[in-house]
């Protein structure tokens, strides 16, 4: 067997570039870097390790590993989802850390991917294997185990985790990864801890290893007996409804859910990794469902005596806490690649599938069946009444402030369809979930798996930077979709500082940033279960009540901040003519040509005004002993809901 000798960090990089993804659509075959390039932000961890290995490749030749600088371990993680979103979970960025802070720093971001089931290929550095120097710097010393260290914390949010504490465990621990990042049914964060000593460390690493070696997608076909059983499940229903989730974009099965309810007259409804599986002006097209969802889905779910999950996890927001569905015969039929998704809540006929293969045979096996007029005459009312909602929340001018309907009516009115929203975190994901009109599949992305602040802009250029790749791959650069990321001040705060990164490389990336002065999101929340919006608001501190409510609002300039990162901003004047002055911003933030750097649009708005009513709920405790008079008022509304609540969707409530 033909060998080099290479050090492990060499070894690992050379492996790296040589893995393609693999994937079939139809007729069409895919083929792609699956690990395209790598992040790294260095210490005396890994920067003569994995960070000499980067170095000496970019020497010889720079298209073997790219390397690309973050100014934060989490947000690179962040970069690597977004990339992997966008790309439908084809490819992922690698992320390489010192250790210590450096390495838990990417906990977060570890949790995140996983939790949405999107690949990131991790590398925190580690102590020494051969405990010669020890304790090093940044260690975690432990009197009762010698062998765990920091990175111990990722394995919980891992979907793999290995630590190389020998040279040879080199080779299983990578083709287990990659195994675990192209499998659509396991991926998530994939975690490899590389000790300090070792990434430097020589081997013999045979030329096999270092091949080309592709890893091609599993879309399994659904089993005839669970066709059939989905079939008489249909059939037999009178009032069928669709909840289509992320699964469906990453089976690339819009089209093909589109054919299955024009065919059949099934509305659907979708969730927040759901949105864009049907124009938002389809007929059929329900909008959003549960706490955050319109009131036309969730009027249609609610009398539902079928749901047919597609490519849902059933978070608690989907299914309003569990509320949503009050038909008392109610029965799930779950299409899931992962078998823990498709067997969630009970399901009546569990499908181990791909969605888009499923969603074929399903429409043929399906064929001459359409649903009552009764359930279409609903689909069509509810959705002209939730329609007339959003136009009239849009169409609001409150001054001097704008409501933040009016402004993500504006900022939707002014981009393209093609275009990408990027969110994460606060009261905005809500708000866009109701009412945002998407008609294109990639035009919406919110990460709502874990809600986690700081997302915004550091998931934003992830997705720019697989929008750019698209645009590089169609030979036309130029014309890479536009990424706007919409974001609130508390989650700029939370990690503004790549847009450094995007001024770095010129990466086009449109942000509107909405001053609010605090947690709107929470704010509200509190507000609605007795709170009174303690501790959301940006306010100096009262010292005498030791109070952050009700003092003089912080002198806080986000704008000037972006604009001393390097950052061209656009502020839109508050007063009369604030929305129209908001759309030109956008508009002039767009027409920046490509390798421009990053726009931010900063603009005010008043955190007071709620967007439209879901009609749901949210399931979030209140106690019944307090001495607030507002909380008592919440506990009474919260016990109705409770009432409504089911413990198991698949149940039927009179047996239960």
């Amino acid at each position: 067997m033909s060998t080099r000798t290479l050090s492990v960090s060499q070894a690992l990089v050379e492996f790296l570039a040589n893995q393609w993804t693999v994937d079939r659509i139809g007729g069409e075959e895919y083929r792609q870097r699956t690990i395209p390039g790598m992040f790294g932000i260095f210490g005396h961890g890994n920067v003569a390790g994995v960070g000499q290995a980067l170095k000496q490749y970019q020497a010889e030749d720079p298209t073997v590993m790219p390397y690309y600088q973050g100014r934060n371990e989490q947000a690179q993680v962040h970069q690597a989802v977004g990339y992997a979103r966008h790309t439908r979970r084809r490819a992922t960025f690698a992320v390489s850390t010192s250790i210590g802070p450096g390495a838990t720093n990417m906990v977060t971001g570890a949790a995140l991917a996983t939790t949405n089931r999107l690949p990131a290929l991790l590398f925190p550095s580690d102590q020494f294997a051969s405990r010669t120097p020890d304790p090093v710097l940044q260690q975690l010393e432990r009197p009762d185990a010698g062998d765990i260290t920091v990175n111990d914390v990722f394995r919980p949010v891992s979907r793999f985790f290995d630590r190389v504490v020998r040279p040879e465990q080199l080779f299983s621990a990578l083709l287990s990864g990659m195994r675990v990042l192209t499998d659509p049914a396991e991926t998530g964060a994939v975690t490899i801890a590389l000790p300090q000593d070792v990434q430097a460390e020589a081997l013999e690493v045979p030329e096999e290893f270092l091949a080309p070696r592709e890893w091609r997608i599993r879309r399994p076909a659904p089993e005839e007996e669970d066709v059939r059983a989905a079939v008489a499940a249909i059939r037999a229903a009178e009032r069928p409804v669709v909840i289509a989730g992320g699964g469906v974009h990453y089976a690339f099965a819009t089209e093909q859910l589109r054919e299955f309810a024009e065919a059949t007259g099934i509305p659907v409804a979708y969730t927040q990794a759901g949105v864009g599986v049907l124009d938002w002006d389809h007929p059929l097209c329900l909008g959003a469902v549960g706490s955050t969802g319109s009131t036309a889905s969730n009027a249609v779910v609610a009398e539902a005596d079928l749901v047919i999950g597609i490519g849902t996890r059933y978070e608690d927001f989907t299914t309003a806490s569990r509320t949503a569905f009050q038909h008392p015969d109610v029965r799930f039929v779950n299409v899931n690649v992962a078998a823990f998704d498709a067997y969630k809540q009970g399901s009546s006929v569990p499908i181990v599938a791909d969605a888009r293969k499923t969603l074929v045979e399903l429409t043929t096996a399906l064929g001459g069946y359409r649903v009552g007029a009764d359930l279409a005459e609903t689909v069509e009312r509810e959705k002209r009444r939730w329609d007339t909602t959003v136009d009239a929340a849009f169409g609001e001018r409150h001054l001097p402030l704008p409501s933040q309907n009016e402004i993500i009516g504006a900022v939707n009115e002014a981009m393209d369809d093609c275009d990408v929203v990027v969110c994460a975190a606060g009261s905005l994901p809500g708000d866009l979930h109701k009412m945002w009109r998407v008609k294109d599949p990639y035009g919406y992305h919110v990460e709502y798996a874990f809600s986690c602040m700081g997302y915004e802009i550091a998931g934003g250029l992830g997705v720019k930077r697989a929008a750019v790749a698209e645009a590089e791959r169609t030979g036309a650069p130029e014309d890479a979709r536009d990424v706007v990321v919409m974001v609130g001040d508390g989650s700029y705060l939370m990690m503004h500082t790549e847009l450094v990164t995007a001024v770095a490389e010129g990466l086009k990336l449109v942000v509107v940033l909405i001053q609010n002065h605090g947690y709107a999101s929470i704010g509200a929340l509190s507000e609605q279960l007795g709170s009174q919006r303690f501790g959301t608001k940006y306010r100096y501190l009262d010292e005498e009540r030791h109070s952050f409510d009700d003092g003089s609002t912080l002198p806080i300039d986000l704008a000037t901040n972006a604009e001393s990162l390097g950052v061209r901003v656009l502020r839109v004047e508050s007063g009369d003519g604030v929305i129209d002055r908001l759309k030109a911003a956008v508009a002039e933030a767009k027409a920046v040509p490509e390798g421009s750097g990053p726009v931010l649009v900063h603009v005010e708005s008043d955190p007071l005004i709620d967007a439209p009513s879901s009609e749901s709920w949210w399931d979030v405790p209140v106690t019944g002993t307090a001495t607030l008079s507002s909380t008592h008022e919440a506990y009474e509304v919260y016990q109705q809901y409770k009432a409504r609540q089911r413990p198991l969707l698949g149940e039927s409530r009179r047996n239960a």
